[in-house]
């Protein structure tokens, strides 16, 4: 099971980071027709959710929420709050006997 945990983490990454371009990319596209909008907490649960860097990919891909001041500076923080979680799990990983 150990084994299969880092396959695991990145097939979910690999879906949460695409889901998260695709919102922004549809949000865009329905912001530009009019239509019914995608919530703000849906994009930000998506980057919360692991998915950070797909949402910052599709907020410039896009050129969508860019002047937004909470997308500016809060994808980036929870892309870095991410990073240093994931830093000190495989820090914390490592120190660990192997089954």
């Amino acid at each position: 099971m150990r084994d299969l945990l880092p396959l695991l983490a990145a097939i979910w990454l690999g879906g949460v980071n695409l889901a998260a371009l695709i919102l922004f990319g549809v949000d865009k596209r329905r912001a530009r027709l009019g239509l019914w909008r995608i919530p703000e907490r849906t994009l930000f649960l998506a980057a919360i959710l692991g998915g950070s860097p797909g949402a910052i990919a599709g907020m410039f891909l896009f050129h969508h929420k860019t002047r937004h001041r909470s997308f500016r500076w809060g994808l980036p923080a929870i892309l870095i709050l991410q990073v240093a979680a994931g830093l000190w799990l495989w820090w914390y990983r490592a120190g660990q006997p192997a089954p």
